[in-house]
């Protein structure tokens, strides 16, 4: 990192201790640390690490720093490094303390309340770096300014040492190294991917920003830096795709200070997939900048579909659904004052955003089409099947729901359900095969466990619309089994079962039928996913006998350490190829046994990245599939997406 260019700051605005506000005091952290980071499970303990990168992306935000740097340490402690201007270090007049120390002592204390010395900023939605500070067994601060190292040491929260300078240097920027505290977190081992995917995401809606992520434990290191942006993010996400245009379409404006970023581009799957930020922060509720975006879109393709006469006078116009259909944007605003509402506060609330966006998006793309009549006339193509196909769908699930009212029990005849009614208790199986369907039902808890056979591979459904889906005689028995409906008609309240687990083979047939699965969870009924109610069964692989010693093992690791503690002498080993070579009792002892079985439930930790392996495991194209299992060999064993 030394050798960070800092030419880039002759012209710094003021930023000095005048601009750090104090609004309130860090006792309540350590008590309460779920109030301020969400858990003090896993996804608290990353929110560390982006609280502080949040920082220096304010400041490259501001035009001040062009380089980030992350590291996990051999110890766990993070190491966060920027060129920004560095924290102030004179003393601010409220606390009379040095600035820095008040930023990392008090809660909501920062340079981003007064709006001089950062018009834009993200952090503003985050809690602080104090709260780090307040969660870390240590955290030390070094500050490059005025051609020197300032240094300062703290223990969870309270000041070990004054700031004082150490040395001169010539750069200038911020490093923060900080070891999470055990007393307060489950565990502090740090995961790379969660890491790693929001550093590529921050690079991506920041382009030209360079960040580094180092993780010293396992000596890997990665690089990200976007000059195209939010069209190489686009990219990106349509990897493996068949796409029109081949570039994504991307527009830029600023109005009032307020800048609106889009890029767009269709593939030839049917998902809609849209991500939107403000101020780099993912609005998974979306909010008035997606709305301003999804009718403009809607209203300008049904204008020009109507001026090139490809929409007749006597037809309907299409709908958004229909026009997003195969969709895939990325729109990013920066704004001056986000205010940030809804259940998780992901969603813009600003209402003059959505006039900004609607008008940007309008004249951008009908500019776009008008430059480009072969792509316009390919999308609105896509739009009016997508139409038609849509009709066709209403019609499949009128069908569907006239045929289950008529039928007084309208269950599935190869489903064996179980007797309890209450959802909360009961559990389905979806069991690969009819041998390992017929064990299944022979072992089970008869009161609580229910068992669905599913014969063959089921459809993919990245690669089908609704119509086609709902036409598929295994999918519309899952779904009636279930109880929720499907796609537009889901409905959670309605599933007759909160367990809903995969039981397939530990082969490459078995991990196809899982993905197949969760693909048709993901897409068609996602809260099935992001209610916890879907589990992946963890059948064992061998089973060892010496003597009259009996053990069953789950991979290949534990079956070493077992011959290592039982000797190699007299000891048998069989390994299962699938469900149906056990018998009932072993079955339900292994793998369906509440006591006993292991089931890992299926989190949506990143619903970009699952949109992407989806796409790249089930879309078109063959090359991008074999080179995504050639990188992840090791996960698509153990796809728990």
């Amino acid at each position: 990192m030394n050798s960070i260019n800092n030419d880039h700051h002759k012209n710094n605005a003021e930023y000095n201790a005048s601009h750090i506000q104090v609004l309130e005091g860090l006792e309540a952290v350590r008590r309460r640390p779920g109030m301020y980071i969400g858990s003090t499970g896993s996804r608290g303990l990353h929110h560390l690490v982006f609280e502080v990168v949040d920082n220096s992306i304010d400041e490259a935000m501001a035009g001040y720093c062009t380089n980030i740097k992350v590291t996990i340490n051999e110890d766990n402690s993070v190491t966060v490094i920027d060129n920004g201007r560095g924290i102030p270090v004179e003393i601010q007049q409220q606390q009379q303390k040095p600035a820095v120390e008040v930023v990392l002592t008090t809660l909501h204390a920062g340079g981003k309340f007064s709006g001089d010395s950062y018009k834009v900023a993200g952090g503003l939605h985050g809690v602080g770096v104090s709260v780090v500070n307040a969660l870390s067994e240590w955290l030390e601060v070094e500050v490059y300014r005025d051609g020197k190292i300032y240094a300062q040491r703290f223990q969870r929260g309270e000041k070990v040492t004054e700031l004082k300078p150490r040395g001169s240097i010539k750069k200038t920027g911020t490093k923060i190294t900080f070891l999470p505290d055990k007393e307060i977190f489950e565990k502090i081992e740090f995961e790379n991917e969660i890491i790693i995917q929001r550093l590529r995401e921050l690079a991506f809606l920041n382009k030209g920003l360079r960040i580094v992520f180092q993780d010293r434990r396992k000596n890997l290191e990665e690089q990200f830096k976007f000059d195209g942006g939010l069209v190489q993010y686009v990219s990106f996400l349509n990897q493996g795709k068949e796409v029109i245009p081949k570039k994504p379409i991307y527009i830029e404006r600023e109005i009032n200070g307020q800048t609106v970023e889009l890029a767009m581009q269709y593939q030839s799957g049917y998902a809609e997939t849209i991500y939107s930020y403000a101020n780099n922060i993912r609005t998974e509720e979306g909010g008035n900048h997606e709305y301003g975006f999804k009718s403009s879109l809607t209203r300008l393709i049904n204008d020009y579909a109507r001026k090139t006469s490809l929409l007749k006078e006597n037809e309907g116009n299409l709908t958004g659904e229909d026009i997003r259909e195969g969709l895939t944007a990325v729109i990013s605003v920066k704004l001056l004052e986000p205010q940030f509402e809804g259940q998780t506060k992901t969603k813009l609330g600003n209402s003059e955003i959505r006039s900004i966006v609607d008008s940007v998006c309008y004249e951008g793309i009908e500019r776009y089409l008008e430059e480009n009549p072969q792509v316009a006339r390919k999308i609105l193509e896509k739009a009016i099947r997508a139409a038609r196909a849509r009709e066709a769908a209403r019609k499949a699930r009128e069908l569907t729901r006239r045929k289950n009212a008529l039928e007084v029990s309208n269950l599935p005849g190869k489903l064996a359900d179980c007797t309890s009614k209450d959802p909360g208790e009961s559990e389905l199986f979806l069991v690969e095969g009819d041998s390992a369907g017929g064990s299944a039902k022979q072992g089970r808890d008869r009161r609580i466990q229910a068992i669905l056979p599913l014969r063959g591979k089921i459809l993919n459904v990245e690669k089908a619309r609704l119509d086609k889906i709902l036409a598929n005689e295994e999918i519309r028995t899952l779904v009636t089994a279930l109880g929720t409906g499907i796609g537009e008609d889901f409905a959670i309240e309605k599933a007759r079962y909160q367990k809903v687990i995969i039981m397939t083979d530990a082969d490459v047939d078995g991990a196809h039928i899982r993905v197949l699965l969760l693909t048709l969870f993901y897409r068609f009924m996602r809260e099935l996913i992001e209610s916890g109610f879907v589990y992946i069964a963890q059948p064992p692989l061998y089973k060892i006998k010496k003597g009259k010693q009996e053990q069953y093992l789950y991979s290949e690791e534990e079956l070493e350490n077992a011959i290592a503690a039982l000797g190699r002498d007299g000891i048998q080993v069989q390994r299962y190829k699938g469900l149906g070579e056990m018998n009932p009792d072993q079955l339900w002892e292994t793998t369906m046994n509440p006591e006993t079985r292991i089931i890992k439930r299926v989190e949506l930790v990143d619903a970009m990245e699952a949109d992407r392996i989806f796409g790249v495991l089930m879309g078109d194209r063959v090359e991008p599939r074999r080179q995504f299992i050639e990188d992840n060999a090791r996960l698509v064993k153990n796809l728990d997406i």
